[in-house]
């Protein structure tokens, strides 16, 4: 089941499909597990229903360019209206030959005589990558994607990762255009929304959908998590060991990885706050022995990464559900 973010999405489908689009590249931000892919996966369904659009889904770890150019020679093999005389796929599946001479050309140039027929044909295509970092891959392709640009071809581009794979990528000297692009930062799933999902699911009364939901603290991997487990252990298990069970995926798929790319400062103050409660700096000083100095740095580096929320001035809270019980376990 799927709990649309549909503000998000349509702003986003908004940006692009304008007669004058106002950007061309989108940023999705999210801790793990928050739905940056399942988001992304949405909109790219979504513009591909048009004729006019052109999806490319690309992988990150693999050569961007060229996986760009292979994609986009199999795409337009399904619209025949795009060709025409003196361009040709050459026999050994090469690529797009030159003057419909069969010779193979290199990336760059392949790319671009598919970008141009796409131009006059009134075409546009999105191109995703999910959960980039930064790399000389990256930086090749955002300098050549930022060239497309320039040459005005209908290119459009939805990158999703965590929040310091992204600064890395706008902050680095070769690619600022992106400093430029809007970005998506993904927010926890409505609690009404999951209360409503889940009353649907299982056909229960609203105070136990509240129980559920209210578990799940609105993170995206925990409602698709417990939801499942509930489906499965509710007839058989109490709902106490139907949570440690919830624990143990939490820890598996998402907590274990979190954890390991903090410091050891930044785990001293999450270790320190309660999950359900929320703390000052001074009482995290006091429980973690850090600085009150140091706090609001590393208060600072959490609450971009979306591990703490801010609901009010001076405190703060842990965003993901049962968090600090899992990890304590790591101590």
């Amino acid at each position: 089941m799927l709990i649309s973010r549909g503000a998000v999405g349509d702003q986003i489908v908004e940006s692009f499909t304008g007669r004058y689009a106002m950007t061309h590249t989108y940023l999705i931000e999210g801790i793990r597990g928050s739905g940056k892919t399942v988001l992304m996966t949405t909109i790219a369904k979504k513009l591909e229903k048009e004729k006019e659009w052109i999806v490319i889904n690309l992988n990150s770890t693999r050569n961007l360019l060229e996986d760009l150019a292979d994609g986009l020679e199999y795409s337009v093999r399904q619209f025949p209206d795009i060709f025409k005389q003196g361009m040709s796929v050459s026999v050994a599946d090469f690529g797009f030959g030159v003057n419909g001479n069969g010779q193979p050309a290199n990336v760059i140039g392949r790319i671009e005589d598919i970008l141009r027929l796409l131009q006059k044909k009134e075409k546009r295509l999105l191109i995703t990558i999910d959960e980039v970092a930064l790399d000389d891959n990256m930086r090749i392709f955002a300098s050549q994607f930022q060239i497309f640009l320039r040459e005005d071809f209908p290119v459009f581009l939805i990158m999703t990762g965590l929040y310091e794979n992204l600064n890395s990528i706008q902050n680095d000297p070769q690619l600022t255009f992106l400093l430029r692009c809007p970005k998506a930062q993904l927010q926890p799933l409505n609690i009404s929304a999951v209360v409503r999902e889940y009353q649907m699911a299982f056909d229960i009364d609203e105070d136990t959908a509240k129980t559920l939901a209210h578990t799940t603290k609105g993170y995206a991997f925990a409602f698709q998590a417990l939801g499942a487990l509930y489906w499965e252990h509710r007839a058989s298990m109490p709902y106490e060991k139907i949570v440690m069970k919830l624990d143990a995926l939490l820890d598996e798929y998402v907590y274990r990885k979190i954890w390991e790319s903090l410091t050891g400062q930044e785990r001293k103050f999450l270790l320190a706050m309660e999950d359900d409660a929320s703390c000052s700096a001074k009482e995290i000083c006091n429980r973690a022995g850090i600085r009150e100095s140091s706090v609001a740095k590393y208060r600072e580096r959490l609450l971009n990464r979306g591990l703490i929320a801010a609901p009010e001035h001076g405190q703060v809270t842990l965003t993901l559900p049962r968090f600090s019980h899992v990890v304590s376990l790591y101590e």
